[in-house]
């Protein structure tokens, strides 16, 4: 009796995505009692988790073939090809496609190639691959792969490779076939979802996409997107926000900073007063609006005035949930080569005090929504999410998936009560 592959999932909710597309792919092509390990390489610690990872999961799995596959197999394939512990490294591009998991299925007597990446800079399309769901409540939808930026801090292109963008028609046709199986919310992600369409013919935009999808799937009663750049938002995607209430008013914004001499020295697309600027306009189309946003501490040459900006944007942008992330130097980004690094204890106590900031911007997002009425999608019996993707806790238990009507009656925690 066949053993299906165990996946072992680090980094970012694609990475998430693309183990269950991979799930499907090698059980689909009868792999026997694999596990596989997909990277991220998002710092040098994602790294090191990786590699200890690797090794936890080959003192439990003593006699399984361990692949490993991710953005850190995709940039550092080397390092994972010199483990005793591997036996098949996989490109982000080769994890994608049927053939790969076909030949490592097949591979009885050791010939499939132990390292399979080619050069991620050379892909055009993205896969073809698209899963119908991904967990009970909500389904996430990849739309776009890659990006063309060159933030100074990011390796993340060199994992993922350049732009490329799904085409609108067959985003509609899965998301049709996603409500068609019961899911009340599709979640549209990428790596630089913004991107999304330049690489397309007529080149349009992800508002396009947008207003498309509301259109042609009149029963998905919500969609959501995930992180935006929010200098690259266009005018369809404005007036979505505007007009269409069944486009979730949460957006996650890669803001990285506050202060503009920094912005610069990450090689970012925007100012400070960029960002405080969209999230006055996209919260006076949409008062319910709430931001989340990435932001990193101790980036190098930060000092505290710098810092103080970063502080300072969390209110003037009213951003609700933050993402922190203290600076750590990543081998191959030109950040990691700029000098006048900030100590790691300074970089340590700035990123709790983003944190802290963070903390009470959520509370007084939570005391505000007490006594009003919510949509909440229900992600367990007891336990649902508002539009704004707050968490609402219930006495009593609701069908998963559903959407229900609740009057919030208090908080508890980062939580709401109803």
């Amino acid at each position: 009796m066949s053993t299906p592959p165990k996946f072992t999932t680090l980094g970012c909710r694609l990475n998430a995505y693309e183990s269950e597309a991979m799930r499907e792919l090698s059980e689909a092509a009868g792999l026997d009692g694999a596990v596989v390990v997909n990277t991220c390489a998002v710092t040098a610690e994602a790294v090191r988790k990786a590699r200890q990872e690797i090794r936890r999961l080959r003192r439990e799995n003593p006699d399984a073939r361990l692949i490993v596959t991710g953005c850190a197999a995709q940039i550092e394939p080397e390092t994972f090809a010199a483990m005793d512990e591997v036996d098949h490294v996989i490109g982000n591009t080769e994890k994608m496609q049927p053939e790969t998991w076909t030949s490592l299925a097949a591979d009885f007597i050791g010939q499939t190639e132990r390292v399979m990446v080619n050069d991620i800079m050379s892909v055009t399309e993205t896969a073809g691959h698209l899963i119908d769901g991904f967990g009970r409540h909500r389904a996430y939808v990849q739309v776009q792969n890659g990006c063309d930026h060159r933030c100074t801090f990011c390796i993340i292109p060199y994992g993922r490779g350049n732009s490329r963008s799904v085409p609108a028609g067959v985003v509609v046709d899965q998301i049709k076939r996603l409500v068609d199986k019961g899911f009340n919310e599709v979640v549209l992600t990428g790596v630089d979802l913004t991107s999304w369409g330049a690489d397309l013919p007529a080149t349009p935009r992800l508002g396009d996409l947008v207003m498309r999808i509301l259109k042609l799937v009149p029963d998905l009663p919500r969609l959501r997107i995930s992180s935006i750049d929010s200098i690259e938002v266009d005018e369809n995607l404005m007036q979505a926000i505007a007009t269409e209430p069944r486009l979730m008013p949460h957006l996650h914004l890669s803001l990285q900073h506050g202060d503009d001499l920094i912005l610069k020295r990450m090689k970012r697309r925007h100012l400070r007063d960029d960002a405080i600027r969209f999230a006055e306009e996209a919260r006076a189309l949409r008062p319910d609006m709430t931001f989340g946003a990435d932001i990193i501490a101790g980036f190098p040459t930060e000092t505290e005035e710098h810092f103080a900006n970063s502080l300072k944007l969390v209110e003037d942008c009213d951003l609700t949930w933050l993402h922190v992330f203290p600076y750590s130097a990543r081998p191959g980004t030109p950040a990691a080569r700029i000098p006048n690094k900030v100590n790691g204890a300074i970089i340590k106590d700035r990123a709790a005090r983003l944190r802290a900031a963070g903390d009470a911007q959520v509370q007084r997002h939570l005391d505000a929504q007490i006594s009003k009425t919510h949509r909440v999608l229900m992600e367990k019996p007891r336990l649902g999410r508002t539009e704004q993707f707050t968490e609402v806790t219930f006495a009593q238990d609701h069908p998963e998936g559903q959407i229900i009507t609740a009057t919030i009656t208090g908080r508890n925690g980062n939580r709401l009560t109803a």
